[in-house]
């Protein structure tokens, strides 16, 4: 089954506002899906990466002088970063953070996100990553949040982290020690310069995964049986995640979900049937996508059905 492209743009368009950082809206203007602006990756060149599976348990550091890659691809500048992240635990939330460090320098990080086939299904520039104070417990740093929703009945998908010869001709201002004190104190400000950090092809990367419940950016095809088989990535570190913790999320998102022993009631059928037509005629296909969700669980027949023919009919 083919999708037409008004079909894969209403998919799209859910909720990309939801997934640009407020602090940025003035600063960046770019649609996540425009992969175009992306430098082009070829397949093989993928398979030689070892994409790090990222758990949501814990922060997955790199250093790239140690633990990066080599992507001799046009457009890409230095080591790059290889991430799996698990498709089948619900909306994801990915923090990414790029460390200043002593010698006054970082890494300017640009995000290509691949769906479970590796097709580019959402680029972010290293625009989308903002100078964040330090803090507490966290160093000065670039930072981005991005939400993804995977499509239904992938597995994982694969996050690309690089840098461009573009990138490294700029620098970040950052905010002097002292003036981060005085303002976090409630004293003056003092008048003084503020160190600028050089962009480099060296730096310390974070990253780190949840679960959320936001608008986010689709990551794949609507339907997770209409496109080609999964590809397989060379030297992959985990064929498959599977987290206990996150079990019964992962069950929902399957593509043929178990059956009730109990059927579910008419009027809650209809309930769900109706509520996802609305959301799809708003052009909400997140939500649509939830209540699919829960009415399966909930044993539901037809919200599928009525799903599919809906996005149709819009697209």
């Amino acid at each position: 089954m083919k999708m037409n492209k008004s079909l894969v743009a209403l998919c799209l368009s859910a909720g990309l506002l939801a997934s640009v950082p407020a602090i940025t809206l003035a600063e960046v203007n770019f649609v996540p899906q425009n992969t175009t602006a992306a430098p082009t990756v070829p397949a093989a060149a993928l398979q030689q990466l070892t994409w790090t599976p990222v758990d949501q348990s814990k922060t997955q550091a790199t250093q790239l002088s140690t633990g990066g890659q080599q992507l001799n691809v046009a457009g890409i500048t230095g080591p790059v970063a290889a991430y799996s992240v698990p498709a089948n635990i619900g909306e994801l939330t990915l923090t990414l953070s790029s460390e200043v460090n002593q010698q006054t320098s970082v890494y300017a990080p640009n995000v290509l996100i691949l769906d479970q086939n590796m097709a580019p299904s959402a680029f972010f520039p290293s625009e989308y990553f903002t100078y964040q104070e330090p803090g507490v417990m966290s160093a000065d740093r670039l930072q981005g949040v991005i939400r993804l929703t995977p499509a239904l009945g992938q597995q994982k998908i694969y996050v690309l982290v690089f840098t461009t010869e573009k990138d490294l001709q700029k620098t970040t201002t950052l905010v002097d020690p002292a003036k981060a004190y005085a303002k976090g104190t409630g004293n003056s400000v003092p008048d003084i310069p503020d160190p600028i950090a050089r962009h480099t092809t060296d730096g310390l990367l974070k990253l780190k995964v949840s679960t959320n419940s936001a608008s986010s950016v689709l990551v794949g095809p609507l339907f997770g049986s209409s496109g080609p088989g999964p590809v397989t990535v060379g030297n992959t570190a985990a064929p498959v995640y599977a987290a206990p913790a996150a079990a019964p999320v992962a069950s929902s998102a399957a593509p043929a979900p178990a059956k009730k022993a109990e059927p579910v009631l008419n009027d809650t059928e209809t309930y769900f049937n109706n509520a996802i037509k609305q959301a799809v005629a708003r052009g909400d296909v997140d939500k649509a996508l939830k209540l699919l969700d829960e009415a399966e669980r909930l044993g539901s027949t037809t919200a599928r059905s009525t799903f599919i023919s809906s996005v149709k009919g819009k697209g």
